[in-house]
């Protein structure tokens, strides 16, 4: 059945909370963090209250504590097809725990080495490899897009690669435009060259049904509060990458994957609030989803079936958000903007109008109790691509966003 958009927003008690005024705020600064479901909040408290105590322990709350972070794992190795829950590591965000990859990597590679990248990335999937290369005297190379559309150039993604390429790293979904990479196609290309294959999966996870093994990369990293959970990253990696890798540890912690890569004691208390978001999710698939996917069963087919209900019901906000912004003198939007090629982005929308600043129409739109983000989002490469040094401004939306509220902003769009 389609997704009943006021069950959902019943779900979410930040987005009934009125301005001053009286406004409802419309939340589209969704790529930025998503907002929680109520009971990603309780779990929060839940731990606190009942689980709260340091992993090993032989007394009740410790163990409690335990069962619950291995049983938040199983969960998130169902949400991305995982061969292992031992192949998912939980950290404080994306960002920390690439970097924690690309150190460990650096120790495999040589001078001379050449790590490939692409100006359609977060920067939290550049710099770490940026950085090892000024470090460890390996050699960069830049992937270039098409920038009529924001898609990557895989002839030139084919051309970087030789037999010198260790490490290819691309977004799957970019979070400042919305274009869709081909990650499967591009794993394929780094394994015939003999290379590991990072995705950044940070803004495909609230929009796209995730699969390691159909992806066929080495590693793949997302965060949780980009898809309803509380502040945290995930790292998926291959379980004999991840036993293999050298890695910064202290000495007493466990040597085996996944415990090698989680240094210090976790936020025990937001594992408990990214569990039951993905409750929250399998919860979605068995209320709405209808997809056909004969490959999975039980949580596994649930995720799928709920991702396939929110594709559906965000791609007919953002063809009206598309069709009304492209009906604005004046305004331009980047990436894809034929509905016949939607598939082949998420419902994140870049745009700049003639006259005004996007911080200034940031500013308005936030005025008038709208969400949205100006500048680069990150990701100044691609806006550098696009000519934009000063950034656009992004609209995000989420299966909580209503086609009513797509409507007001396209308003206020046209006032300014």
């Amino acid at each position: 059945m389609p997704i009943d958009v006021n069950e959902i927003r019943a779900q979410f008690p930040s987005l009934n909370q009125r301005a001053a005024d009286g406004t409802l705020p419309i939340f589209l600064d969704n790529p930025a963090g998503t907002q929680v479901p109520r009971a990603v909040m309780a779990a929060v408290t839940e731990y606190y209250m009942t689980m709260n105590a340091n992993s090993g322990g032989a007394f009740a709350t410790s163990r409690r504590s335990d069962a619950m972070a291995q049983e938040t794992r199983a969960r998130m190795a169902d949400f991305l097809n995982a061969p292992s829950a031992d192949e998912i590591v939980i950290g404080p965000n994306m960002t920390t725990l690439c970097f924690n990859l690309s150190r460990s990597i650096a120790q495999m590679l040589n001078p001379g080495d050449e790590i490939v990248l692409t100006r359609m990335d977060h920067d939290a999937n550049v710099s770490p490899w940026a950085l090892i290369a000024r470090d460890y005297g390996l050699s960069l190379k830049w992937v270039d897009m098409h920038a009529a559309d924001c898609t990557l150039d895989m002839g030139a993604l084919e051309a970087a690669l030789t037999e010198r390429t260790r490490l290819v790293a691309t977004v799957h979904a970019s979070n400042a435009v919305g274009s869709i990479n081909p990650v499967r196609q591009i794993a394929d290309m780094a394994r015939a060259a003999g290379a590991w294959h990072v995705v950044d999966a940070v803004q495909s996870a609230p929009h796209v049904p995730l699969d390691v093994q159909a992806i066929g990369c080495d590693f793949l990293l997302c965060s949780a509060y980009k898809f309803y959970g509380p502040h945290l990253g995930i790292l998926w990696g291959r379980s004999r990458l991840l036993n293999e890798l050298p890695v910064y540890k202290v000495r007493p912690a466990k040597d085996s994957a996944p415990h090698r890569w989680e240094n210090g004691t976790p936020s025990f208390e937001t594992w408990n609030g990214l569990s039951a978001c993905l409750d929250y999710w399998a919860a979605l698939g068995e209320r709405y989803g209808d997809a056909d996917f004969p490959q999975y069963s039980g949580r596994r087919l649930q995720f799928k079936r709920a991702m396939a209900a929110v594709q559906d019901y965000e791609r007919e906000l953002v063809t009206a958000l598309i069709a009304g912004l492209r009906s604005i003198p004046g305004l331009t939007i980047a990436g894809i903007t034929d509905a016949e090629r939607f598939h082949q982005r998420v419902p994140t929308v870049a745009i700049a109008k003639e006259g005004r600043s996007p911080d200034a129409i940031a500013a308005a739109l936030a005025a008038a109790h709208v969400y949205v983000w100006s500048g680069d989002y990150y990701a100044p490469e691609i806006m550098q691509a696009l000519g934009r040094p000063e950034g656009m401004v992004r609209i995000g939306i989420a299966h909580y966003n209503t086609l009513e509220e797509i409507e007001r902003l396209l308003q206020l769009l046209k006032d300014l």
